[in-house]
């Protein structure tokens, strides 16, 4: 195996009383793709500031490869001290990288890059950070939640960009289907302990369980050795107690690793409270339409909605979903069409926007509403600390302001305030955001037993899959189509190549098709370079011959006979360097060669 670019040893950090990391080991080679998962608070996003060299451990050794580049996408970028998106994104390369790199990924990801950092959205400033994590082409990049608040489309865009590098890759996600698609190792970080199989994230959860059911039989075991040696100290030790000194301090190591054992967090008690039943008809929309200005949002959609369907509603940012549901449920009327709800609908509803709660009130009062120690749970009073735990909540959270609270406490926090509401009808936007994955499984588990209708916004691949029944996606200029099964039934349905991103997101040199070009358009286009294809064409001879003068200066300094018994850090140094050199020339000299050739065949007209 290559030697690592990065790697901790043994090391330890403690907040307050139990430790948050005890002995974590975690080593990266050059080309790994590792996914980092734990539940929330478990110390990941802390353990990928450590590796970034952002936090320092208590205790441990931390080692980087000599002349290896890191890059660290956050969970809340800052933006501060920079007038535009491009600036930001500048500021993140080093002398010598191309800045063109970073004009491009901007406009890959929907941005122009005169946006100003202050007034961006959560999915802007998402695609900002990420754009100046790519943009250096780093030996290894550390990603926490690089998913949050990006559209399917992005997401898609994301997962190919990454698996077309060969940079290192450290993840921390909530999406399944990310993880599964980039990940080739995976490190459990449980109890402040690592774990680590050489395997993608899908063969995590199988292995989990069974590290658990093993730990548990430990457990057990070790249960029933205390009774026994217990039993002797009754029974057994009165006539022999000078040579059983041993035995009885063995027992009293056996009470202390029970005593000490931290056990594996329990689940999330996730039960929506249901009202009564509703009619058999929910919603019917017929010929509804919504435009803004001259934008249309909805043209001429129809639906019907059953009990107990679910219905999941996907596509980019700006597509119009929260309109769309806002429109279902009631909430905004249509322009044009009818909308008919059915009988003795009771809703209750999960906004994405987690910032709209004053982030100076405490945990308990977000749940009362500031009025006592209960909360109406099914409309029978419940007290706040017992629901709290159902949520995996702590008894001394319970006077925390929200502003500490991590985003997946926030999630769960939202979750307990939506379910706590009778209803039969549960709208649900965005569910899944920060929500660890054995929270996101008994979510699952929740919403497949609840007895009413389920309608829900989600970029979460797999989560769809998992739980909704339909799948309402966008066409283009207000146009909406409903879907049998769940996003991977949607694709096989309507084909995997959909293009679904948004005028916006199309690079620069994509220009709009006039009315006329549309229909007379050919059923094979014609082919030219792209800007960024034809800036490669003209950029990589320069950079291949800067590239084989940095061969040819390392290679001297390795002629020297005496180098290695001399200075064995630079001979290292030399090696590892002409390595790394001659890895980006190959790479350079065939990407070069490819273009070359499609100009060639472009310009032949074959």
């Amino acid at each position: 195996m290559a030697p690592p670019l990065i790697q901790l040893k043994d090391v330890t950090l403690t907040f307050g009383g139990t430790p948050l990391l005890a002995g974590v080991e975690l080593a990266v080679s050059e080309g790994e793709r590792v996914c980092l998962i734990g539940r929330n608070g478990s110390g990941k996003s802390t353990l990928l500031k450590i590796v970034a060299g952002l936090v320092e451990a208590d205790s441990g050794t931390r080692f980087v490869q000599p002349g290896a580049t890191i890059r660290y996408l956050p969970q809340e970028p800052d933006f501060s001290g920079y007038a535009t998106t491009l600036a930001y994104v500048e500021a993140g390369l080093n002398p010598g990288d191309d800045h063109y790199q970073a004009q491009y990924l901007l406009e890959q990801l929907g941005l122009t890059g005169r946006e100003d950092p202050a007034n961006l959205s959560g999915g802007e400033a998402r695609r900002a950070a990420l754009a100046r994590v790519l943009a250096p082409s780093p030996d290894i990049l550390l990603l926490d939640e690089p998913t949050n608040h990006l559209d399917l489309t992005t997401i898609e865009w994301l997962e190919g960009e990454l698996a077309s590098r060969r940079c290192a890759l450290v993840m921390i996600s909530h999406d399944r289907r990310f993880l599964s698609n980039l990940s080739r190792a995976t490190v459990w970080l449980d109890r402040g302990e690592t774990r680590r199989i050489e395997k993608g994230f899908g063969a995590f959860e199988e292995w989990r369980d069974e590290v658990l059911a093993e730990e548990e039989r430990d457990q057990h075991k070790l249960d029933r050795k205390i009774v026994m040696e217990e039993h002797w100290l009754r029974y057994g030790v009165s006539g022999r107690r000078k040579r059983n000194v041993k035995r009885l301090g063995n027992l009293h190591a056996l009470r202390d690793q029970r005593r000490t054992y931290r056990g594996a967090t329990g689940k999330a008690s996730l039960a929506a409270a249901e009202a009564e039943q509703s009619g058999k008809m929910v919603i019917e929309a017929k010929r509804i339409a919504k435009s803004f200005g001259e934008r249309k949002i909805v043209d001429d959609f129809s639906i019907r909605i059953a009990r107990g369907d679910r219905i999941g509603i996907i596509g980019p940012n700006g597509a119009g979903k929260t309109t769309l549901i806002n429109i279902l449920t009631g909430g905004m009327p249509p322009d044009s069409g009818t909308l008919r709800l059915g009988a003795n609908i009771e809703m209750a509803t999960l906004d994405q926007h987690r910032e709209s709660l004053d982030p100076k009130t405490t945990l308990a009062d977000a749940l009362t509403g500031g009025r006592g120690d209960s909360i109406m749970v099914g409309g029978t009073p419940k007290h706040v600390i017992g629901y709290m735990k159902d949520f995996l909540f702590q008894q001394e959270q319970a006077r925390t302001p929200l502003e500490v609270l991590s985003g997946g406490e926030r999630g769960r926090l939202m979750l307990a305030r939506a379910l706590a509401k009778p209803s039969n009808l549960l709208v649900l936007d965005e569910p899944t955001n920060d929500l660890d994955l054995e929270t996101l499984d008994v979510l699952e588990e929740m919403l497949g037993d609840y007895d009413g209708t389920v309608i829900l916004i989600s970029h979460d691949r797999d989560f769809l899959d998992r739980v909704v029944t339909s799948v309402i996606a966008p066409d283009g200029n207000g146009k909406w189509t409903e879907y049998a099964g769940g996003y991977s039934d949607m694709l096989a349905q309507r084909g995997a190549d959909l293009q679904w991103r948004p005028e916006k997101i199309v690079t620069a040199t994509a220009k709009p098709e006039t009315p006329t070009a549309a229909s007379a358009k050919p059923s094979s286009p014609k082919r030219k370079l792209t800007f960024n294809d034809q800036h490669a064409l003209d950029t990589l001879p320069a950079a291949i011959a800067k590239l084989h003068a940095e061969i040819a200066s390392h290679q001297r300094r390795l002629d020297d006979p005496e180098l290695f018994s001399k200075d064995r850090k630079a001979f290292d140094a030399a090696s590892s360097a002409i390595a790394k050199a001659q890895a980006e020339l190959g790479a350079a000299e065939e990407k070069w060669l490819a273009l070359e050739m499609l100009r060639e065949e472009i310009e032949s007209g074959t």
